[in-house]
């Protein structure tokens, strides 16, 4: 009776265990996740409910600023962070899933400003506005760029990008289309190479959970869901 009983509790433990919702934590970032009318939205947001939905595994889904999301992420087991850059440094502080998006970054000025780095060295002359944690300020601090200025979101380094208090911006192509469909006084000062994006996920998320995530993905990739997803907040196809 009593191994029974140890048999019934460890089988109840596990249901438990697997009924843990996965936290899945990101910023605001228009157009790939942000708040509209108090929901959280946006190109990658979409696919992430969607992957959620088709593997019937339950979610929390939070916006905090991104070092926060990015910190607790790396740390909290059963959390996850998007719309995440993988590089190099990041790659096994996470399990990955992806992409839900590719694309280029681009280093942003101030439209008539007049600064023209034709390189990533001549750019180093300049103060560049980011975020910390994001991938654009490891790429920056591993390119040796001097003067680094933080904020902590976008439109907070876009701001001062427009009030003349940095000279350069770094965001992705797609979110610089963005801003200048809307309007925005800015201007593409050089274009740097393209990287994948994703969900990065802490190392202690179950390694089935992370397959079927990725297995969702590519379901979404392969019937055309995702290229459908880009075109309806504005963004070109990945290729």
């Amino acid at each position: 009776m009593k191994r029974i009983l140890f048999a019934l509790v460890l089988c109840l433990s596990g249901t438990a265990h697997a009924q843990e919702p996965i936290n899945l934590l990101t910023e605001e970032y228009a157009p790939y996740n942000f708040t509209r009318n108090g929901e959280i939205t946006g190109a990658s947001v979409e696919q992430v409910r969607l992957i959620m939905k088709a593997i019937d595994v339950p979610y929390n889904l939070e916006i905090l600023p991104w070092a926060r999301a990015f910190s607790r992420a790396e740390t909290e087991t059963d959390t996850c962070v998007f719309t995440t850059g993988h590089d190099d440094e990041r790659d096994r502080r996470f399990k990955w899933i992806e992409p839900l998006l590719i694309d280029k970054m681009v280093m942003v000025r101030k439209a008539g400003s007049g600064i023209d780095p034709l390189t990533i060295e001549a750019a180093k002359r300049f103060t560049i506005g980011t975020r910390r944690d994001d991938f654009s300020y490891s790429f920056l601090t591993a390119n040796g760029f001097p003067k680094i200025d933080l904020a902590a979101d976008l439109e907070a380094t876009l701001r001062k990008l427009l009030n003349n208090r940095i000279d350069l911006m770094m965001t992705s192509e797609k979110t610089f289309e963005i801003m200048q469909a809307e309007g925005k006084a800015v201007e593409s000062a050089l274009i740097l190479g393209g990287k994948r994006y994703g969900i990065a996920c802490n190392l202690g998320v179950a390694d089935d959970v992370v397959a079927k995530m990725q297995g969702a993905l590519d379901r979404l990739i392969a019937d055309g869901t995702q290229d459908k997803i880009a075109a309806d907040y504005g963004l070109r196809p990945n290729r």
